[in-house]
């Protein structure tokens, strides 16, 4: 589904991303693990178009998207949750879900999909008309969510999720990540929990300084003795 080889990627003249090659394949839930500033946040913000790569390939679906503004990889069918939930706090919690919808104009299922929305996350139907920036720090996830689910993705990726949560809630957050996946939805999740991430995704990458230097099934890179000594905890 996703294809991206030997992308470079930076920020001035940072370089993030230093040829990375990945693929993600249609109904998989592959994880992006690596220490903070090896290039995981990065590689999502260049698949939605959030930061230009300076060379390399990246097909979707076949199609070339490696430098598409980011309505055009929303369309796609590519959605982007990302760090920190982002949602927009003096709007409602209808209005930040009808954002997720703003490329589509089929009302009648729009309308559906949100009320999908309500049923999975019933806390978000009982403050649809409540401003998002009053919402507790799990409420606002299960917002970034439902909101990247809105535009009806194909590919929807996930940036530390579990960020900022409470342990309940980010079991919660987890349960409805790989529900997504069980539906047919594929999966690109960045997680700081590695063993969380791990444990539950099809395939994974590990990233170190802006490379891949590792992959493949979850399970595989639990018993690798360098991720877990690096990650794991021993």
């Amino acid at each position: 589904m996703l294809e991206i080889r030997d992308m470079v990627c930076g920020y001035g003249g940072v370089t993030a991303l230093r040829g990375i090659s990945l693929e993600v394949k249609a109904g998989q839930l592959v994880a992006l693990i690596g220490a903070n500033g090896a290039g995981k946040s990065t590689t999502l913000r260049a698949i939605s178009g959030l930061v230009a790569p300076r060379s390399g390939s990246m097909l979707f679906e076949g199609k070339e998207i490696a430098g598409a503004k980011p309505p055009h990889v929303v369309a796609c069918g590519i959605a982007h949750c990302p760090e920190g939930r982002r949602v927009f706090p003096h709007m409602t919690v209808e209005e930040n879900l009808d954002m997720g919808a703003y490329l589509r104009t089929d009302a009648a299922c729009i309308s559906a999909e949100r009320d999908r929305i309500y049923a999975e996350f019933p806390r978000l139907a009982d403050r649809k008309r409540q401003a998002a920036g009053t919402l507790s720090g799990g409420e606002q996830q299960m917002l970034a969510i439902g909101r990247a689910l809105m535009s009806r993705p194909r590919l929807i990726m996930f940036d530390e999720p579990s960020l900022g949560l409470a342990p309940n809630i980010v079991e919660r957050t987890f349960a409805i990540i790989r529900g997504i996946r069980d539906s047919g939805t594929t999966v690109l999740l960045v997680e700081q929990n590695a063993f969380a991430a791990l444990e539950m995704c099809d395939h994974a990458y590990l990233l170190e300084g802006g490379r891949i230097v590792l992959s493949g099934a979850g399970r595989e890179m639990i018993e690798n003795e360098h991720v877990r000594k690096a990650y794991l905890g021993g």
